[in-house]
């Protein structure tokens, strides 16, 4: 199993996840997801910088940190020449550890550029699309392409990876875990669900990477871990398809109002207890997750990295 830590683009600045990453490969975790945002869920978090110039920073500041986009969604907001033009290039800027995490988007994010936010089963549609233009520009050559979704107009990369980049795609439903499974290099799951890792396996996931985020908030005691959640992510209280279907950060704002504190953190391991976070991690690690990203929620970042430096990941290695 690898470990790894959430570089939160809703909630920090760009200076700071920079310096979030430095401090991660220092204390030993194994790689980062970075996620790929133009708004925060809700405006508390107050950021969400542009992930393509953080990416270039990080590849500057590390050496041997892996990162992961958690994820990207290139249909709407980055068409996939644009998409794949970022991703090669962030690829040869951390030669061998870049792997380009995809999906199919959320409406808070991709109705910015005034498309009409199309239904679940025509996003899928448009990602697998986009995956096959994707691959094919990743191939260095001059590129045409003419599909239902997407049109490309002899296009070329010449700043490849000499190594492939490897393509996750995220999923959650039946359809979107068969499409990791059959087109995707490795699979981001939400939920330590061994029938979603299964069903991945068998669409042809079988022996591929699978990436997952375990959200914790570490804190001094467990009722200001409980608060901090609650103002700063209570979107972990929102179920269904909310998530991918509200467009304004105001929105979920409103949607959030009556989400109780225990609904907030029922899915968020809370305060100082090295074991609880440990339980959850295991918990995902025996879905079948081989590669497990932990997501500190809140601004105490540096007391989150003291936390699992002396009191979690001596007893995790």
């Amino acid at each position: 199993m690898k470990l790894g830590y959430k570089l939160s683009s809703e909630e920090h600045s760009p200076q700071d996840l920079v310096r979030y990453a430095r401090r991660a490969e220092d204390l030993g975790f194994r790689f980062a997801a970075i996620s790929d945002h133009i708004h925060p869920w809700v405006d508390r978090q107050g950021h969400s910088p542009f992930v393509w110039s953080v990416i270039g920073a990080i590849a500057q500041a590390t050496n041997e940190l892996e990162l992961v986009t958690g994820v990207t969604c290139p249909t709407m907001r980055m068409h996939p020449v644009i998409a794949a033009h970022a991703a090669a290039t962030s690829a040869c800027l951390l030669p061998g550890r870049f792997s380009f995490g995809i999906g199919s988007g959320e409406h808070l994010n991709e109705h910015v550029t005034g498309a009409k936010w199309p239904p679940a089963q025509v996003r899928l549609e448009m990602l697998e699309e986009a995956i096959q233009v994707i691959r094919a520009l990743w191939r260095g050559r001059l590129t045409s392409h003419r599909g239902k979704h997407f049109t490309v107009e002899n296009a070329r990369l010449y700043d490849v990876p000499d190594e492939p980049i490897p393509l996750l795609v995220a999923g959650s439903g039946p359809t979107s875990v068969r499409l990791a499974g059959r087109e995707g290099d490795g699979f981001i799951g939400l939920a330590p669900d061994a029938d979603v890792v299964g069903k991945f396996e068998d669409a042809g996931g079988k022996g591929k990477p699978k990436y997952c985020e375990v959200n914790v908030c570490y804190a001094a005691d467990e009722a200001t871990a409980r608060r901090t959640v609650k103002e700063w992510w209570p979107v972990a209280g929102l179920g269904g398809q909310l998530m991918q279907e509200i467009p304004l950060p105001s929105q979920f704002e409103a949607a959030c109002e009556p989400v109780s504190e225990e609904a907030a953190t029922e899915n968020v391991v809370c305060g100082p207890d090295p074991d609880r976070h440990i339980e959850e991690i295991q918990k995902f690690a025996d879905a079948g997750y081989d590669h497990i990203w932990i997501h500190q929620i809140g601004p105490d970042q540096d007391g989150f990295f003291t936390f699992y430096e002396d009191q979690v990941l001596p007893k995790l290695s």
